[in-house]
């Protein structure tokens, strides 16, 4: 996925990008035609960030904090489901 289609998904703008690949939560590939290029994952964790970001009033530091715990937990949800069986 490019640029112009995360945008288009996600409403980002290029600084809050600038911020989260300051931050290293996300690092976009590159084509050999020097686009940018993203995965699915990082357009659902993107929309959950900026869901978050806008129904907390967080930044995006905290937001991203806070994505990542709850993916940590979902993580450990499914090794306990995986040790139950």
């Amino acid at each position: 996925m490019v640029w112009a289609q995360l945008v288009e998904l996600t409403g980002i703008t290029p600084t809050a990008m600038a911020e989260l690949s300051e931050l290293g939560w996300v690092e976009p590939g590159m084509t050999a035609s020097e686009e940018y290029i993203f995965t699915h994952r990082d357009v659902f964790r993107i929309q959950k960030l900026m869901r978050i970001c806008k129904d907390l009033d967080l930044t995006f530091t905290g937001g991203s904090i806070i994505v990542d715990l709850l993916e940590r937990i979902e993580e450990l949800e499914n090794e306990i489901e995986e040790l139950k069986r």
